[in-house]
């Protein structure tokens, strides 16, 4: 069983880590670009804690509070959760439209609908937190005029400090617009 992860015959690219996979089904909505490490990390943590939680509940549960065990139990399922909706937060694409998959809403816009995807120089969120910092989104103008929040930033949990995944980002998304979108 060959294992080219551990030999030393592999070519290793510093940049080949932020390349996008290849899809052939554009009818599937998915990520143009892979998760940041802070989304990553901060997923992790979580499941690090509800781990704990879960462990605490098993010796809850062999000690005989039934009651306590249930209620640790069901935080960690919270918890579990959130780290899983933590890593769906983003952009994502299909034949069909770009979707802006954020924490408690999801919005879809069909590509019939977009007069453009385009990258701006505005004031934005840093990781998500009231403090803004002058960045770069990716906004998703749209026909009625209605405002879209930025589908990505250049200071949010998957591009902070990688502006060259924010830009190859960028540019699919654009190229999923060209591409789909009738004028």
């Amino acid at each position: 069983m060959p294992l080219p992860f551990l030999t030393a015959d592999r070519v290793f690219d510093a940049d080949a880590e932020d390349i996008a996979l290849p899809f052939d089904d554009h009818d599937s909505w998915r990520r143009p670009y892979r998760p940041g490490p802070w989304r990553v990390a901060a997923a992790a943590t979580l499941l690090l804690l509800a781990s704990f939680v879960l462990l605490a509940a098993t010796i809850i549960t062999f000690a005989g509070s039934l009651s306590g065990a249930g209620l640790c139990f069901a935080l960690a399922g919270v918890v579990i959760a959130v780290a899983l909706r933590l890593l769906r937060v983003g952009a994502w694409v299909s034949r069909y439209g770009v979707r802006r998959v954020g924490f408690f809403r999801t919005t879809t816009v069909r590509w019939e609908d977009t007069a453009a995807v385009r990258t701006v120089q505005q004031p934005v969120k840093w990781l998500g937190f009231p403090r803004t910092v002058q960045g770069q989104a990716l906004i998703v103008v749209r026909k009625d005029g209605e405002p879209l929040a930025p589908l990505v930033t250049d200071h949010n949990a998957d591009f902070l400090a990688r502006t060259e995944a924010f830009e190859r980002a960028t540019d699919s998304v654009e190229a999923w617009d060209d591409e789909y979108r009738t004028d």
